[in-house]
């Protein structure tokens, strides 16, 4: 992990191997151990959420030392052999046994290895904050694959711009397939970050970031549950998961957005929350469930029972907020 005893000028390389590969050496050169290591550090860190060596940004002496230094070397030295094949790198890596590990956390693996280090099973990574949001717009049928061209400003909460900027500028939110285009395309101003990234531990990209530090906090949750775009995806589920037979349209919606059918116990609590839902829309104004299953993605289709969306909405939107649905197991 550390690359080298004596490395006065910081370059990953030991003063006595400078002097046998040359000061000339190209960070390419197959004699040089240092680039290898940090392309696939920074693979497997990708993959497992924290790379071999734990400071990617520090490969030096005062870095963290590699938690197995001898499958790091092992694939750089392959990852250099491949003509620096990036795709068969990665290929290695996700049909290893390691990467294919459960997930699942026992008292024996919780009690021997708390943070996944040793490898004893597979981390729970969360998903990157652009990933949050473009999983919701993917699974709630929004997201617009549209690639290249200008910024995009897709909804926030009201007034950001407004207090960071005195009322000067203004957040004008795009409108049509503008509206639900990849994160990567969402306009950035480190003055004024996009406020449910920044939530997310996206960096203000004031300085160059190679490792997010990722948090877990209540707010996260406050935006998955009322951000404006979030309202939207669940409100689009919503309507891609609408059945008369309540069973079918969850299971519909678990498929969606695991990938699997629910477990019986899954299946009816999420039952259970649709009746609790329609229960209490019944005592309420129409136009109030209207509000919930319409505002903002727009009118609903003639003849639908706007309570019974509005109640399909509140189920969706708790299949967006699940534990599993914002992690990578």
């Amino acid at each position: 992990g550390n690359e080298a005893d004596d490395d006065d000028d910081g370059d990953g390389l030991s003063d006595t191997e400078e002097m046998e590969y040359g000061e000339d050496c190209s960070i390419t050169d197959p004699l040089n151990p240092l680039t290898a290591r940090v392309a696939v550090n920074r693979w497997w860190q990708a993959l497992f959420g924290t790379g071999l060596v734990e400071t990617q940004e520090d490969f030096g002496r005062q870095g963290a030392a590699a938690s197995h230094p001898g499958l790091l070397d092992w694939l750089a030295v392959e990852y250099v052999a491949s003509g620096w094949d990036t795709k068969a790198l990665l290929r290695t890596i996700v049909t290893s046994a390691t990467y294919r590990q459960s997930s699942r956390v026992t008292p024996a693996s919780l009690a021997d290895d708390p943070d996944a280090r040793l490898l004893s099973r597979m981390p729970r990574v969360p998903l990157e904050a652009e990933q949050v949001r473009d999983q919701a717009l993917a699974v709630s049928g929004l997201l617009s694959r549209s690639k290249f061209g200008p910024p995009v400003y897709p909804p926030q909460p009201a007034g950001i711009w407004q207090a960071a900027f005195n009322g000067q500028r203004s957040w004008t939110t795009s409108t049509g397939e503008d509206r639900y285009r990849r994160g990567v395309y969402v306009y950035w101003r480190r003055t004024a970050p996009y406020p449910s990234m920044e939530t997310f531990d996206a960096p203000t990209r004031e300085t160059c970031t190679l490792r997010r530090v990722r948090t877990n906090t209540p707010l996260q949750a406050f935006v998955t549950l009322n951000d404006p775009v979030f309202v939207e995806c669940a409100q689009a589920l919503a309507r891609r998961i609408t059945d008369p037979e309540p069973a079918v349209g969850v299971a519909r919606g678990f498929e969606l957005c695991l990938g699997r059918a629910p477990t019986e116990r899954e299946r009816d609590l999420l039952l259970a929350l649709y009746v609790d839902a329609l229960t209490e829309l019944a005592s309420r104004p129409a136009e109030e469930a209207r509000a919930l299953a319409a505002d903002p993605l727009g009118p609903l289709e003639d003849g639908v029972d706007p309570r019974r969306a509005a109640a399909w909405t509140a189920v969706a939107g708790v299949l967006l907020n699940l534990d599993a649905f914002l992690t990578r197991e």
